[in-house]
């Protein structure tokens, strides 16, 4: 077995008295479709935290490629391969679309002088895989909702990740506009990203995620195949109702 892209070794993160995630074991294997699941409140969106560094875990190891990163800052995970788009999104307003991927390109892949042809070249490219090409120069607050969750999906991969986090990325959207960002969340990775997946919408869960895990009140109470977990009773009694 290859060693695991994400190694998620008995983390904990505690808020005062309150224990917002206890001892969770995570393998993340390169290239794979991984769910996370649970209900509000459970833990989901702390444990990417800390993955992606916004929070530190209190206790236990996160790896990534074989190197611990708990001690790293967030745009040092950026920087190794970690990126995630956010439930709501974060756009720079005022900025053109292509322009809110020139950022991250600059600052996080190339890391040189602004607006150089190669960076928006590969900016164009990128909305291209996105669909949102034909928007490249329409200010971002003029976006529609799925637009705009594209545009998070776009400014997450100028960071040339090798593992995506995309929270709830489809919160909020018509069934068919779920489809789109389905349909680009398999794109990616058929491009060899990682992803890690977190949302509410199960038929979306089901149908992307080759394996799942549920969380509830910070701790696994499930983890297997997508059509385990929506038969296992704990995961109906927390999350799914009975």
């Amino acid at each position: 077995m290859s060693e695991p892209l994400l190694k998620i070794d008995r983390v904990s993160k505690h808020f005062g008295g309150f224990t917002a995630l206890s001892e969770v074991c995570i393998d993340v294997a390169p290239g794979e479709r991984f769910g996370l699941i649970g209900p509000n409140g459970s833990g989901k969106t702390t444990l990417i935290n800390c993955v992606a560094g916004s929070l530190r875990n209190d206790g236990g190891s996160i790896r990534f490629s074989g190197e611990e990163i708990s001690g790293i800052p967030a745009y040092q995970r950026t920087r190794r391969g970690i990126a995630r788009t956010f439930q709501i999104p974060r756009p720079f307003s005022s900025m053109p679309v292509v322009e809110n991927l020139l950022v991250p390109l600059e600052y996080v892949a190339h890391r040189g002088p602004l607006l150089s042809a190669d960076t928006r070249a590969e900016a164009m490219a990128i909305l291209e895989t996105i669909g949102l090409a034909d928007k490249a120069e329409t200010p971002s607050n003029r976006l529609s909702q799925v637009e705009l969750r594209k545009l998070e999906l776009a400014r997450a991969m100028a960071a040339r990740p090798r593992l995506l986090i995309s929270d709830e990325a489809m919160a909020g959207l018509a069934p068919n506009e779920v489809d789109e960002v389905l349909d680009i969340l398999f794109k990616l990775n058929d491009s060899g990203i990682t992803i890690i997946m977190i949302e509410h919408i199960m038929q979306a869960v089901m149908r992307f995620s080759q394996r799942v895990i549920c969380l509830d009140a910070g701790k696994i109470i499930c983890e297997g195949a997508p059509r385990a977990i929506v038969a296992n009773l704990d995961v109906q009694r927390a999350y799914l109702g009975a």
